[in-house]
């Protein structure tokens, strides 16, 4: 995710600060990112469903996102906590019911690999080549 997910949204600032200070709960689901507000006396009742279209919060089942220009509080918070966009976006479903393919390591008989150099490195660290192009990142 190199574009700041922010940058392609309309919001307004009082929304951008509720979405940081806010208690919210995350939980991944097949269809996008299920929020709870517990800041709430009954979070329960203030639990909606985000949706993640290449790395963006695009939609959200809140009344404010249906009445209002910009994007929601929800969309926001999902935005702003990476770890959480990040995985709404590689767990993402495909079509035939599968997960996103993630390359891992470079295939050696690939020519796009020509100025791979991962072996002559230490154990987990790639060549900038691998990592500039998301073939591979550093192990932790």
């Amino acid at each position: 995710m190199s574009t700041n997910p922010l940058s392609k949204l309309k919001f307004l600032t009082r929304v951008g600060k509720r979405a940081q200070y806010e208690a919210f709960e995350f939980e991944l689901t097949s269809a996008g990112v299920r929020v709870r507000n517990c800041s709430h006396a009954t979070p329960s009742e203030h639990e909606y469903l985000v949706t993640v279209d290449d790395g963006v919060p695009t939609a959200c089942t809140c009344p404010a996102d249906a009445n209002y220009d910009g994007a929601c509080k929800h969309r926001i918070a999902v935005a702003i906590r990476r770890p959480v966009l990040e995985s709404a976006t590689e767990n993402q479903l495909v079509a035939d019911g599968g997960a996103r393919a993630v390359d891992s390591e470079p295939e050696p008989d690939d020519p796009s690999n020509a100025d791979c150099d991962c072996d002559t490195l230490p154990e987990g660290s790639p060549c900038w080549p691998c990592y500039r192009d998301g073939k591979r990142d550093f192990d932790d």
